[in-house]
């Protein structure tokens, strides 16, 4: 083990956080295992991915099968299973949305949408959330503004921000004490005005902030977001890379606001682990685009491996019942998560729906001082424990939990890990 340390050291590029220390030989459903044959419970579905867990037996035969008979082609020829999943998703979807493009990645599929938003409208300017996470690559990095902008240069011109719609710590407070997004909403509309070169194009957000920490819109924001987009002739696009495909419990985050997004990106849980994106596209916005000749012509854009995943992650979801499931376990996860707010000094706020919610941690309830240093012992008490959390990995909020399990988790697992979970708050508190 420890050769294999220095190895990683001496070989490996960092590219981020600290690697968990444990070396993970194999993972089945809600479990991965490491070198000593140790069970480490995921709270996160691998990158917030896994829906389905781990090693899922239907999965598993997909992959097989395409492997052996179609998994990559030239990206101008076409396959069944692409065209197959085209329509089954766009069933999934509301009246509106109407046209798919199949890739690889979130942050592949953010930089296809922003770049048909851009030749759709003519214009260049897009708006995100302060605490936005898009991706690694040039556009969606540009729209990433919870880290990595500094050091690279200059970002993609035009990029603006308005405030990340944050509950708990919002400046924005009724005269009763009470959260006023919208006046937090139009405020930011106003510096974003204020701002623009008179070119905006388009709002790229997520309907629960992940990376910034799970931050959940609040009801009514999504709308007022979309009348404040048409009023300037903006598109709106919402990336669902963690909270589409059932994770909150329905299909579509945005489905509880009754808002239709003129572009919408898909990845993480649509591949449930594997390397699928797509980019779903207004038929209106698309026509446009194709008569100013859009290009985004990659190696695996429309591979029927991917197609196939995504086919078979949407068979499983419908069979077994799984957007209800994680409704009726987000249900226990919040209850579960409150109690330990409302037990414990260090449990600031519990936030997030379905199984995508998360805790924030902090030195006490009056001051609301974020604990990192406590984040960090926690994570650790966890995992020396059997479960394995993450905390959100950004200055000021290492105190922030992300907990994303699979739909297909049990009951009886869910709570274990919560018990644990406790145990090790408990035990660092103390």
């Amino acid at each position: 083990m420890t050769t294999f340390w220095a190895d990683a050291d001496r070989l490996l590029i960092r590219y981020g956080a600290t690697f968990t220390p444990r070396i993970i030989e194999r993972a089945a459903g809600a479990y991965v295992f490491d070198s000593e044959g140790r069970a480490i419970l995921d709270f996160t579905s691998g990158q917030m991915s896994a829906i389905l867990g781990h090693a899922h037996p239907d999965v598993v035969a997909t992959v097989s099968a395409a492997v052996a008979s179609l998994d990559h082609l030239y990206s101008g020829m076409l396959s069944r299973p692409v065209v197959d999943l085209a329509a089954r998703l766009l069933g999934t979807l509301p009246a509106g949305l109407d046209r798919m493009m199949l890739l690889s990645t979130g942050a592949e599929a953010n930089e296809a949408a922003l770049k048909m938003a851009k030749l759709a409208t003519g214009r260049y300017e897009i708006v995100s959330f302060d605490r936005s996470w898009h991706g690694m690559t040039h556009g969606a990095a540009s729209a990433t503004f919870s880290a990595g902008r500094r050091g690279y240069g200059p970002a993609a011109p035009g990029n603006l921000v308005l405030p990340t719609p944050n509950a708990y710590r919002s400046p924005f407070r009724d005269p009763d004490g009470g959260y006023d997004w919208a006046a937090e909403l139009d405020y930011g509309f106003a510096l974003v005005d204020q701002q623009s070169a008179g070119s905006l194009a388009a709002c790229l957000v997520e309907p629960i902030l992940s990376s910034g920490g799970i931050i959940e819109l609040p009801p009514g924001y999504l709308r007022r977001l979309r009348e404040l987009c048409d009023a300037r002739g903006m598109l709106l696009i919402l990336d669902e890379a963690q909270t589409g495909i059932g994770r909150t419990g329905t299909m579509y985050a945005f489905e509880r606001d009754g808002v239709v997004p003129d572009l919408l990106t898909l990845s993480k849980t649509l591949g449930a682990g594997l390397p699928v994106a797509a980019v779903i596209a207004r038929d209106e916005v698309e026509a446009v685009c194709r008569e100013r000749g859009f290009l985004f012509y990659t190696t695996h854009v429309s591979d029927p491996l991917a197609a196939s995943v995504a086919l078979t992650v949407l068979d499983v979801v419908e069979r077994d019942g799984l957007v209800a499931r994680a409704a009726e376990l987000g249900g226990v996860l919040t209850t579960r998560l409150r109690a330990l707010r409302d037990a414990y000094e260090v449990v600031g706020d519990v936030r997030g729906r379905g199984l995508l919610q998360g805790i924030e941690l902090v030195t006490d309830k009056l001051s609301k001082e974020p604990a990192d240093a406590l984040g960090a012992a926690v994570t650790s008490a966890c995992l020396e424990r059997g479960l394995h959390m993450n905390i959100v990995q950004l200055p000021g909020m290492g105190g922030i939990f992300r907990i994303a399990p699979p739909l297909t988790i049990t009951d009886s697992e869910l709570h274990a890990g919560l018990d644990i979970l406790e145990d090790a708050i408990r035990a660092c508190a103390a």
